[in-house]
């Protein structure tokens, strides 16, 4: 029939096809917003201007500042509570002092609160040049002072110490036992005798371990090691050698044998020569030596 037997067609409603491709989906994502979602690690916009931003952070240092600031233990020497301080606002010291303190109220806890830190005041915290770590704190009346191997007068000094002086009396030329335990004249030198663990219940060793104080002490470590060159560490026994693990020995030299204790003295401390070495080598950097006669 032609063009006209042909069925007509109704025409199709709706929108025209090119109208509907331009009008763009209201839940579409621009192009360039797209690109940047599907980009990894594309920062997104702050609503806070970089001034706002940066007000914030000081002030949240400040405030850290001033609550590390309330929780300075007594004691604390001030050149090390300078480098020191961002640990006592951390709350496993908090949490630590706070045992403490409990200990205290029912228990006899030695040292006294007063000589805790005693390792803190004997010299500043860039003077020290020898490290000799301990574990635990004597647990015996009158002997723990903040200084490890050490004892208050007129306590007789202890058998690892008695230990000390005897490998000293055949490695130092001219040393004579000084007739007590306290070693606060090798501190002033700045020799740090410091323990993992600062404080005990009487007469219960180790008592007051895994309670915060080895991370404390860990920072105190860290921050020798990373801030000072060319110290000594002298590491006695498999726990000080531990803790001393982490210490850089290109830059800094470490000594290490068996601790001095009866138990264990003969494996290696007697004849170690642990004090002119650490000597020779103070000198070799350039430093003073110590006089280790000067108790």
């Amino acid at each position: 029939m032609g063009v006209l037997g042909q069925t007509l067609r109704a025409p199709r409603r709706g929108r025209p096809r090119s109208l509907t491709r331009l009008r763009a989906d209201p839940w579409q994502a621009s192009p360039a917003k797209k690109a940047r979602e599907e980009q990894p690690g594309t920062p997104l916009s702050s609503p806070l201007s970089p001034e706002q931003l940066d007000r914030i952070q000081r002030n949240k240092a400040a405030a850290l500042l001033r609550l590390a600031a309330r929780n300075v233990p007594a004691g604390f020497g001030e050149s090390w509570k300078k480098h020191l301080n961002a640990e006592f606002g951390k709350p496993y010291f908090i949490k630590l002092m706070g045992f403490v303190a409990e200990e205290r109220k029912h228990h006899t806890v030695y040292p006294p609160p007063d000589q805790v830190f005693t390792w803190t005041q004997m010299c500043d915290i860039r003077d020290v040049k020898v490290v000799i770590l301990g574990q635990d704190p004597y647990h015996g009346p009158n002997q723990a002072h903040g200084l490890c191997f050490s004892v208050q007068r007129p306590v007789p000094p202890p058998p690892s110490l008695e230990n000390i002086y005897k490998e000293l009396s055949t490695d130092i030329d001219g040393f004579v036992h000084p007739g007590h335990g306290d070693l606060s004249g090798w501190a002033k030198q700045g020799v740090l005798l410091l323990n993992a663990v600062l404080t005990v219940r009487a007469h219960q060793a180790n008592s007051h371990k895994e309670r915060g104080w080895e991370q404390f002490t860990d920072a105190v470590v860290s921050w020798l090691n990373q801030n000072l060159k060319g110290l000594v560490f002298l590491l006695w026994g498999s726990y000080a050698q531990k803790k001393g693990s982490a210490i850089d020995r290109k830059r800094h030299h470490i000594l290490q044998t068996a601790h001095p204790s009866p138990l264990s003295v003969y494996r290696g401390f007697f004849g170690c020569r642990h004090f002119s070495k650490a000597n020779e080598l103070l000198q070799k950097s350039g430093k003073k030596p110590i006089n280790w006669k000067e108790l």
